[in-house]
């Protein structure tokens, strides 16, 4: 997709340490969101950390260094412990693309500030945190399990459709694989939609 040149070394360099930032951030604001909201059960299973090692996960990690978009290892909730169980489980799924969102903002505020030379490693490395943060952010917040985005949107609908939204978790390797491989017509959306909002995005932050 990137081509064997100077673009793809520095972003498969600059973009590992950037996925476990990015990943432990969103992971952990999971977590934090839920045992605030009165799940305990990501503490419990020792997910309310900050170690990366805990919450990356290896297809998703690489997916990122590949395509730009990427996930980790789910925490888990028990949604249950909620006192209004939809929507706070639509806050505790916020949490994350929100998280990454602002260490875009960030990035961004860096940028601002020092205003360096995005062709050199300074910029660079902001631009790969920036666009890496982005990308998770978004990607979460598509409606389709089991992404954020499926769980943000159950909160909002009505009762007699929320029944069949949450029966679509059943099938969800299945509907992910339809929007993430190369071989499904569905993935072009995904990564046109991906490129246009980050494209937005990292203009928004002064990068482009």
């Amino acid at each position: 997709m990137f081509g064997i040149n100077s673009d793809t070394i520095y972003w498969i360099i600059l973009a590992v340490p950037t996925i476990l930032i990015a990943s432990t951030v969103h992971e952990y604001a999971h977590g934090w969101a839920a045992y605030k909201l009165g799940d305990p059960t990501a503490k419990a299973a020792g997910r309310l950390t900050l170690n990366p090692l805990k919450h990356i996960d290896p297809i998703g990690a690489i997916s990122m260094i590949l395509f730009r978009f990427g996930w980790s290892k789910p925490v888990p909730i028990n949604e249950y412990n909620f006192e209004r169980r939809e929507v706070d489980t639509a806050l505790t799924a916020l949490a994350g693309p929100v998280s990454n969102l602002l260490l875009a903002l960030f990035a961004g505020f860096i940028n601002l500030v020092f205003k360096p030379d995005l062709n050199f490693i300074f910029g660079t490395i902001l631009v790969v945190f920036a666009s890496i943060n982005i990308s998770l952010a978004v990607f979460n917040l598509i409606p389709i399990p089991p992404l954020d985005g499926h769980k943000i949107v159950r909160a909002i609908l009505p009762k007699r459709i929320r029944y069949y939204w949450e029966k679509l978790e059943k099938f969800s390797i299945i509907i992910i694989l339809l929007f993430i491989l190369p071989i499904s017509p569905l993935s072009t959306w995904t990564m046109n939609f991906l490129s246009f909002v980050m494209t937005k995005l990292l203009t928004l932050l002064g990068f482009l």
